[in-house]
């Protein structure tokens, strides 16, 4: 057997982006590659683990979230320094920041990039002037020698029609996970109803949890014991105390608990036991959180845009709302919560539609076939 391609992965390992890297960290068959892992200082101190659950190499570099030109100049010599040593024959960069690391380094080593963007920054406000800005950017970078490997078709689409990629440098692997079973017992108090809807996202401009609070409030008007559970609220939550702030105000403390934060068996735990799970979001890559509750056989309510529209086909897995739309959402709420025949069927269809496309262990071979044909090319 010959040398095995090495692919190196950047990535400020948080949220959505963790929960990709370690999933198909998981399932790659550790046969066919060597794998290197660069990352922050203060964003995971857990290990990266292989299919045969032995640690991976890995380097911590001065990347973080948040804009600082001294510490992001610093992780660009970093990372071409290990790149000079690794000798990677692809690399893989995740999210804004570590793909224009990525993409700077690809350029001054040449080697291929894949830049995956979890949703691209530009959708990440409503200010006109930063949105221009951060599409600018990623417009320039599209230039460079690299290629999307899109988590969704939203996402290609968005890099073709918005961000300007050839077509040709667009690939997509949609996000996806292991098959979810032997759920726990909750390891924590439920201070719930036993009867209730679930959501999984933290307070702010991307979940748009406000929106759901104002639908909540709707729908209590018909249903006054209406219960809400969000899940993932305190990490990295802008918006906390704004939608505190509107729960108190519409006197819906009875009826929405914030889990401010819980295990991941404990979230699966609450998504399998709730009615139905709903999403608010203005924009995703493609949420983790809704593939989760397809797995787990769920009926969904989500808003009309990326991501969830990927995952949600509607009137046959769940309905797909436009955004905003208070009463059309509470409306769907109601519907859904009293027609069990219907739900049930949507149930089922979540399932299906989960081990077609959102499997990880039938999809898997896609993304090493895709990964095997780009290192080959630096043969």
């Amino acid at each position: 057997m010959g040398k095995k391609p090495k692919i190196l992965f950047i990535s400020h390992s948080v949220g959505g982006v963790d929960v990709w890297l370690r999933l198909v960290l998981a399932n790659l068959n550790p046969n066919l590659f060597d794998i290197v892992i660069i990352h922050g200082f203060t964003d995971t101190n857990k290990v990266f683990l292989n299919k045969e659950n032995k640690p991976l190499k890995e380097y911590k570099i001065a990347i973080d979230r948040n804009l600082h030109p001294w510490k992001d100049t610093k992780a660009i010599f970093q990372t071409i320094s290990i790149v000079k040593n690794e000798k990677p024959d692809l690399i893989h960069a995740h999210s804004a920041k570590a793909g224009i690391i990525g993409r700077l380094v690809g350029v001054a080593t040449n080697t291929s990039v894949f830049y995956t963007p979890h949703a691209f920054s530009y959708l990440s406000t409503s200010n006109k002037i930063k949105r221009s800005f951060f599409l600018s950017i990623e417009r320039l970078f599209s230039k460079f020698n690299n290629k999307i490997l899109a988590t969704s078709e939203s996402e290609k689409n968005r890099a073709i029609v918005d961000v300007h990629y050839s077509p040709k440098k667009v690939i997509v692997f949609n996000n996806c996970i292991n098959e979810i079973s032997d759920i726990k017992e909750l390891s924590i108090p439920q201070t719930w109803p036993d009867e209730y809807i679930c959501s999984v996202g933290r307070p702010s401009y991307q979940k748009n949890i406000e929106f759901m609070v104002e639908v909540i409030k709707r729908v209590t008007l018909e249903k006054p014991n209406v219960h809400l559970v969000l899940m993932g609220v305190g990490f990295h939550s802008p918006n906390l105390e704004s939608v505190k702030a509107k729960i108190s105000a519409y006197n819906l403390e009875k009826n929405i608990t914030l889990l401010e934060w819980t295990e991941r068996k404990d979230v699966f735990h609450i998504i399998l036991k709730s009615r139905l799970y709903i999403s608010s979001a203005r924009y995703e890559g493609l949420p983790y959180s809704v593939i989760e509750a397809m797995a787990l056989r769920k009926a969904c309510i989500v808003t009309d845009v990326d991501g969830n529209r990927d995952l949600i086909v509607n009137n046959q897995n769940g309905l797909i709302i436009k955004e905003d739309n208070t009463n059309e959402f509470s409306n769907a709420i109601l519907e859904l919560l009293e027609d069990e025949n219907r739900r049930q069927q949507f149930e089922a269809n979540s399932l299906k539609l989960f081990n077609e496309h959102f499997n990880i262990e039938n999809t898997i071979h896609n993304l090493e076939s895709i990964y095997k044909t780009e290192a080959e090319k630096k043969s």
